[in-house]
C-alpha cells in the first residue's frame, strides 16, 4: 500500500507532467504560421466531425462550458462557414450544428500541423513505434476513465487496428 504523502508526491509529480505535456504539445505547433483555426474551432470541429449534429446544449455538456460561450463560438464559426445549423424537429426542436466541407477542410490542415508537432515530440523523446503506441495506449485508457467520470459520452473514430480500436 503507498503511504499518503507518498501518493501526494505522485499527485504532484503527476499534475507537473500534465501541465508539461500541454505546454510542450501546444508549442511543438510551433506560432500559428499556416493554421486558420483558432483553439476553440479546432476544438469544436473535432468533436462535431465524429458524430451526428449536435445541439448548443450538448457542446456545452461535452466541453463543459457555458452554453453562451459555445453559442459565441459557434456564432463565429458560422460566420466563417466552417458550420452549418439544422433547424430539425430531432432532439426536441433544438437547432444541431454540423461542420461544413470547408471546415472539415481547414481541420484538416491545421490537424496536419498538429500531427507533425507530435511526431517532433515523439522523436525528441527518442521513442519507437512500439513505445509510442503504449503510450497511446495509455492516454486513451487515461482519457476515457475522465470522460467516465465526468458523464461525457465522445464518439471517437474507430480504427480496425491499433489502439484507437479500444478507446
Amino acid at each position: 500500500m503507498t503511504e499518503p504523502a507518498e501518493q501526494d508526491r505522485h499527485l504532484n509529480d503527476l499534475e507537473r507532467e500534465l501541465t508539461l505535456l500541454s505546454r510542450h504539445f501546444i508549442a511543438s505547433r510551433g506560432p500559428r504560421i499556416g493554421q486558420s483555426l483558432d483553439r476553440s474551432a479546432y476544438v469544436l470541429l473535432t468533436r462535431l466531425e465524429t458524430g451526428e449534429p449536435l445541439t448548443l446544449k450538448e457542446l456545452a455538456h461535452t466541453f463543459q462550458a457555458d452554453v453562451s460561450t459555445i453559442n459565441r463560438q459557434m456564432s463565429t464559426m458560422l460566420g466563417h462557414g466552417l458550420v452549418e445549423r439544422i433547424d430539425a424537429a430531432t432532439k426536441g426542436g433544438a437547432r444541431t450544428f454540423r461542420p461544413t466541407p470547408l471546415g472539415l477542410e481547414r481541420l484538416e490542415a491545421d490537424r496536419a500541423i498538429s500531427r507533425a508537432g507530435a511526431a517532433r515530440l515523439i522523436e525528441a523523446a527518442g521513442w519507437d513505434e512500439e513505445r509510442t503506441r503504449q503510450f497511446l495506449t495509455l492516454m486513451i485508457e487515461f482519457n476515457h476513465g475522465i470522460e467516465q467520470l465526468e458523464g461525457l459520452a465522445r464518439d471517437r473514430p474507430q480504427r480496425a487496428e491499433g489502439p484507437s480500436a479500444t478507446g
